[in-house]
């Protein structure tokens, strides 16, 4: 299986109608129905505002992201397949192998930053249903350009 680094973007709204841009990533299927990355990780960075984050915070949130992302994917313990922003969160979701050895790597990638406001959220996600809603936004934000 070959990861890829292609991505889209669409936008959604949450359910107080507050814009979401959303960072999909495409062309990643293999992986999905391999059946090995049942388990869906959300890490959340909540910041004030009901909008985008600052420059300052969205720069730091690059940097989180970045280490997130070659850490999850070094050994491909698991797949950054979406990330929202908007609406006073950035949310990164993760579709891994093992959520105890993710939750591992995530101490040691966010291991440099100083305490950060983010909660990590867990479930059972075998044949990938929100991955797949967000593959349907991105039907839908193409057809509208």
């Amino acid at each position: 299986m070959k990861l890829t680094d292609e991505w889209f973007t669409a936008l959604a709204e949450d359910e107080a109608g507050k814009t979401v841009i959303i960072s999909g990533r495409d062309n990643i299927e293999a992986f999905r129905i391999s059946g090995k990355f049942k388990n869906r990780i959300e890490v959340t960075w909540s910041y004030n505002g009901e909008g985008m984050p600052t420059d300052e915070e969205a720069k730091l949130m690059e940097s989180v992201g970045d280490a997130l992302r070659v850490g999850a994917e070094k050994n491909k313990l698991a797949i950054l397949t979406g990330i929202y922003t908007g609406a006073g969160k950035r949310i990164w979701v993760f579709y891994s192998r093992h959520t105890g050895a993710f939750g591992e790597m995530l101490n040691e990638a966010l291991s440099t930053f100083e305490l950060l406001p983010i909660t990590i959220y867990s479930e059972i996600d075998i044949d990938w249903d929100d991955y797949l809603g967000t593959l349907d936004l991105k039907c839908c934000s193409d057809s509208d350009e």
